[in-house]
Order: structure tokens, then sequence, then C-alpha cells
């Protein structure tokens, strides 16, 4: 199939490598013209060193090369996928089936991604999500990976899963499109959690605690939004949020780090280069919907004090241990 991969950082690019190795006709869009010309030039993505870009994969920054698709990939960061998903629309093949990778929520709206996709393309188009526990790093090495796909129209998914499937990468689908957005988007907030707690050099123990907890939090919004409980016991919640929280490879970990170490947000953020992390944008967002949902998230609450209000991350987690006693099914139901 002729495909479109729309976003050349390191998540595109590992996707753009595992279309071509399917078999399908594969072009990789690139924001601007210096981007697109390293790659040309170097043969191969910085941010996927020793990964070698094929001859046959399209390099271009014409997003014209969406015509003529039948699946077109979305792989901008999250804060650019409206304007990209505008800027597609009149160019989109009917029927074309959007597959959005980006995680996060949308700043100003609140809107999940899908949602915003969905706006800007129009309903002609099948919105699916790809999710799950899957280092760009790895998928690109042909480490072997698990993902999912959600979508509302079943006929998409198995498209999407046929598109991908491979001896490296085993899809799954589901119908639960919501709860798999959320579980991508709220685990980056609990990474750099997570990695506040090792750059404060706390233990595993409340390491595991805290991604425990951060799950718990995730559940309560995304059931709250009309997502399946059992979606966050399985790879786009509890898959994604192990991975991220415990490996280098997460920009977000890596950041909370360094707050930990008593960086503030920014100086953490430009350390990694200026990097996009997402979880940093979806620490406000997730705050907004949980205030609008009337969703108790402690764990989401503090991280918003310490990224957004300058709040101690010792002083937050202190706060947190000292929480009033609770039933860890949240209901007394267990004791009759």
């Amino acid at each position: 199939m002729k495909t479109a991969v729309i976003g050349s950082g390191a998540w595109g690019t590992a996707l753009a490598l595992a279309l071509l190795e399917n078999g399908n006709e594969v072009a990789l869009w690139s924001y601007s013209g210096e981007e697109s010309a390293r790659l040309r030039e170097t043969g191969e993505n910085p941010m996927l060193r020793g990964v070698a870009l094929p001859e046959e994969l399209v390099l271009t920054t014409e997003l014209d090369c969406v015509k003529g698709c039948g699946a077109v990939v979305l792989a901008t960061p999250s804060f650019a996928v409206r304007g990209t998903a505008r800027q597609l629309r009149e160019r989109l093949e009917p029927g074309a089936v959007v597959i959005l990778v980006s995680k996060g929520i949308e700043k100003d709206s609140c809107l999940l991604l899908h949602q915003v996709a969905a706006e800007e393309i129009g309903g002609e188009h099948p919105v699916a999500v790809l999710s799950g526990p899957s280092h760009a790093e790895e998928v690109g090495r042909g480490v072997p990976t698990g993902v999912v796909v959600a979508c509302e129209d079943r006929t998409a998914a198995l498209l999407v899963q046929d598109l991908f499937m491979s001896r490296c990468l085993r899809i799954y689908t589901s119908p639960d499109i919501v709860g798999v957005e959320i579980g991508a988007a709220l685990k980056n907030v609990i990474a750099l959690c997570a990695g506040c707690c090792d750059g404060m050099g706390c233990g595993d123990n409340t390491k595991a605690m805290l991604m425990t907890r951060g799950l718990t939090e995730i559940a309560r919004l995304g059931v709250a939004l009309g997502a399946k409980k059992e979606t966050f016991a399985g790879l786009a919640g509890v898959g994604d949020l192990i991975v991220t929280c415990t490996s280098m490879h997460s920009r977000n970990r890596r950041a909370g780090i360094l707050i930990g170490q008593g960086k503030t947000a920014q100086q953490a953020i430009a350390e990694l280069g200026g990097a996009v992390v997402e979880g940093y944008y979806a620490a406000a967002s997730a705050k907004r919907l949980a205030d609008r949902a009337g969703v108790e998230m402690p764990i989401t609450q503090g991280a918003y004090e310490v990224l957004y209000e300058g709040a101690d991350p010792r002083k937050v987690l202190k706060q947190l241990m000292d929480r009033e006693r609770r039933d860890e099914l949240e209901t007394e139901q267990s004791w009759i």
C-alpha cells in the first residue's frame, strides 16, 4: 500500500522503516528542508544512530506526498497535530485511514488528539491511535515489540494491524480509543514523577508505589471520560507506563531526574536539548480535565505544582505520603 509518515522524528522514522519492511511504499515527511536534507545526506536519523535509511524510503518536505495513500501516519509533536491535520484535509484520498501516533492532550481545548484530528480532517477519514511500550530506538533496530491500535472503526483497525504486523512488531486491536489515548498521554506525567524520584535518590519501593498509584489515577480519569477500565491493564496502560518510567530512552524520565536533582522544569528541558517533553504539557491538561470531571488525581496535582508553580518535589512527596489513609480498592465493598 502507498503510505506516508508525517513527522520525521525518531518515532516517525522507526514506523516508516516498519512499513517499508512490510513491503509498503513509504514517504517520510519532514517539517524543514534542512532536516530532510540531513536525513538524505547521512542516511540515518541522528535520533536512531546506526539504523540505516534504505534508498527506497522517499524523503520529502511536500505534504502532497499523502496523495494516493491509503494510510497516513501522523507523527508530529502533540502541539502540531491540529495545524498539520488541517493542512492534510484537502490532500487526503477519500477514505484514507489516519493513524495517530502522537501522545498528549491539546493544551487549550483539553481535547484528546484523535478528537483534534477528527475535527480537522472530517468524519470521512477513520482515525486510529497506535500506542504501547515502544521506544523508537528499539523498534528501529527490530527489537520485538507489542503495541495496540485503537479505532472505533474495526475495519480500519484491522487494516492498521495488517500494515504494521511483522516478525518484530506485534499489533493488537481495541475499540477503546479514549482509554488508549489517556494511557498514552498521562503515562508521560507519571514518568516525569518517576524520574523525580530517581533524581531525589528514592529507592525502587518509592517508584513502584508511584507507578502503581499513578496508574490508578490514569484509569480513574479514563473511566470518567468513557474509557474501559481493562484498557489500563494492557499495553497502552501498564505496559507503556513500565517502559516510560524505567528506561533512559524516555525523555520524560530524564527530565524528571534533572528536576529531582534541583533543576527547574525549564532548565531540565533545556538540558535535554530542547527536545519535546510531552509530560510537561500533559500535566497541565490532565489537571484541567481532572478538575472538570471532578476526579481526584493527587500525583498529577503534585506534578503540576512542581512543573508550573515551582514547588519542591521533596515537599510534594511528603504531602503525598501524609495524605489520609485509604482503602486500595477505593471502596468498602471488598469488606462485605
